[in-house]
């Protein structure tokens, strides 16, 4: 429980901080494309930041070995997909761009067992 409530505080703190960090740090520096990548990177570690720190409160009250994979899952997704669209904003490597969606699938999992953790737990 702690751990995911420790990882959603960390996350909120890099999403804002990386959020100002595109708009006042790279404007000048990307283009308008790779902003817009950057911005859509931080849009989705602050909503799975969410996740976590749901995920973090759930288990407070129930201990759920699929709410606690939820968890595991928001953290890997925003590693991957957020990671790698930040790298691929700020490098144009491709590559990075690539394995984007394996961190969107972990999202959607993420979501999916965080729905089968209330439904058989609330």
């Amino acid at each position: 429980m702690k751990l995911f409530l420790v990882l959603g505080a960390v996350n909120g703190f890099l999403a804002v901080a990386l959020g100002a960090f595109g708009a006042h740090g790279l404007e000048a520096r990307l283009t308008e494309k790779q902003l817009g990548t950057w911005n859509t990177a931080v849009q989705y570690q602050m909503f799975h930041t969410m996740g976590l720190i749901a995920v973090g409160l759930l288990l407070a009250k129930f201990q759920s070995g699929s709410l606690t994979w939820a968890g595991w899952m928001f953290f890997i997704g925003i590693v991957i997909f957020s990671g790698s669209l930040y790298i691929y904003s700020t490098t144009a490597v491709k590559t990075f761009a690539m394995i984007t969606p394996i961190g969107g699938v972990a999202f959607l999992i993420g979501w999916v067992l965080l729905g089968i953790s209330v439904i058989r737990y609330l």
